[in-house]
C-alpha cells in the first residue's frame, strides 16, 4: 500500500519494476492507507511527519513544505495523500514534466485554495523558468505574472493563499540547492525490510479477500526487492496462480511455484537481471567488462542495462562498478551456482590481477 507514480528507463513492463502501470494505479487507489497510523514501514519518517503535521494543526497554520525522496514504489504519493488527509485539506496532483512553462505553474498556483496541498511528482524534471517562479511562491506565497513582451513587459504581483507543497523525487541530487532549501521538512524513504513487506502483503490480502499463510507472505516478501509496489504486484500474480491451480490458498509452495512461472527467483531477480549476470560470469569470467560490451552480450540497450538492471544488482551486492568495468562479486557466482575461475588462469578473470 505504499506506492507512488514514477517513470523509469524501463523499455518494457517488468514484474519487478518500480514504475506503476495502469493496473497498478487502479489497484493502488483501493489499497492505499488513509492515515499515518495505517501506513506500514518508514518508522522514522512517519514519526517526524506526525510531529510536523500535529504542530501545524495546533497552530492553526498550514504545514511546512515537504520533500520526499526515494526509489519508485516506496510510498511518496501515498504519503502526500495522507498529509492532505491529516490536515483536512484538499490535494492537487501534478508532475514536473507537465509543467513546461512558468505560466503552467502560475495557473495552478493561482487556483489553489487556502491550506490546499499541492503534490508535485518528479519535481526534479520541472522546467527552469517554472522552478524559479516556485521559489517565490514557496517562500512569500506570491508570484509575478509577466504581461506583455519586450521593453513594454510588466510584472504583476499575484498574492497566493498559504499552501503546502509536497515534492517527490527519485533523484534528490538533481534539485538545485535554492529549491531544496525552501522545504521545511525533507525525508528520504528507505527500502523495506522483509518483515515490513509481510505486513504490507497481509494487509493487501485482507483487502483483496485472499487466503494467505504466513509462509506464503514471507516467500513473496523475500522476492519483492524491498518495495511495497512490487510486493503487491507479485501478490496479484500469485493470486492468479492460486485461483487456477491451488484452490485459492496461497502457501509458501504455491507462491514459489507461481513466481517461478513468472521468472522471479528467490532474491527477486528476473530474466533481465539473470541475463546480465550470466553474460558477465560465463562470457567474461566475472569481468571487468565495459558496459557497452555487456549490453551487446545481453542484447539490450546500454541505458537499459545501466538504469534498469544494474541498480538492484549493485544494491544486492551481486555486481560492482569499477573504473575498469563491471565486475561480478562472489555472491553472484554463488547465486547462479557457478564456480569462479582461479586467479591467473586464462580468460577475463585474469584481468583482476594479483
Amino acid at each position: 500500500m505504499n506506492w507512488d507514480d514514477e517513470t523509469t528507463a524501463e523499455t518494457e513492463p517488468r514484474l519487478v519494476g518500480g514504475a506503476a502501470d495502469g493496473e497498478d494505479q487502479a489497484v493502488e487507489a483501493a489499497l492505499r492507507p488513509k492515515s499515518l497510523a495505517e501506513f506500514v514501514g518508514q518508522e522514522r519518517v512517519r514519526e517526524q511527519l506526525d510531529l510536523v503535521l500535529k504542530a501545524a494543526l495546533a497552530r492553526g497554520a498550514t504545514a511546512d513544505h515537504v520533500l520526499l525522496s526515494g526509489a519508485p514504489g516506496l510510498g511518496k504519493t501515498t504519503l502526500s495523500m495522507i498529509i492532505a488527509a491529516e490536515m483536512n485539506a484538499p490535494i492537487r496532483i501534478t508532475s514536473g514534466p507537465a509543467i513546461q512553462h512558468a505560466g503552467d505553474l502560475a495557473a495552478i498556483l493561482s487556483s489553489l485554495q487556502e491550506g490546499e496541498v499541492l503534490f508535485l511528482d518528479e519535481i526534479h524534471r520541472m522546467s527552469r523558468p517554472a522552478e524559479e517562479m516556485l521559489y517565490m511562491a514557496m517562500e512569500d506565497f506570491r508570484v509575478d505574472v509577466i504581461v506583455g513582451k519586450g521593453p513594454g513587459a510588466t510584472a504583476i504581483p499575484l498574492e497566493l493563499p498559504p499552501f503546502t507543497l509536497v515534492g517527490a523525487t527519485t533523484r534528490a541530487g538533481l534539485l538545485p540547492p535554492p529549491l531544496r532549501d525552501r522545504f521545511g521538512f525533507t525525508a528520504h524513504m528507505e527500502f523495506y525490510e522483509p518483515v515490513e513487506l509481510e505486513r504490507v502483503i497481509h494487509r493487501s490480502a485482507q483487502l483483496l479477500d485472499l487466503d494467505i499463510e504466513a509462509e506464503g507472505a514471507a516467500e513473496i516478501a523475500g522476492r519483492s526487492r524491498g518495495t511495497p509496489r512490487i510486493a503487491n504486484r507479485l501478490l496479484r500474480r500469485v493470486r492468479d496462480y492460486a485461483q487456477v491451480k491451488a484452490d485459492g490458498l496461497i502457501t509458501r509452495e504455491v507462491a514459489a511455484a507461481a513466481l517461478g512461472v513468472y521468472e522471479v527467483d528467490s532474491r527477486g531477480l528476473d530474466r533481465l537481471d539473470r541475463a546480465v549476470l550470466q553474460a558477465l560470469l560465463k562470457l567474461f569470467g566475472g569481468g571487468p567488462v565495459g558496459l557497452s560490451t555487456l549490453a551487446v552480450a545481453v542484447g539490450e540497450e546500454r541505458e537499459t542495462v545501466e538504469e534498469v538492471a544494474e541498480p538492484f544488482l549493485v544494491r544486492e551486492g551481486l555486481l560492482a562498478r569499477t573504473p575498469r568495468g563491471r565486475v561480478a562479486t562472489p555472491a553472484a557466482w554463488a547465486h547462479l551456482g557457478l564456480v569462479p575461475p582461479q586467479q591467473g588462469t586464462s580468460g577475463q578473470q585474469g584481468l583482476f590481477g594479483a
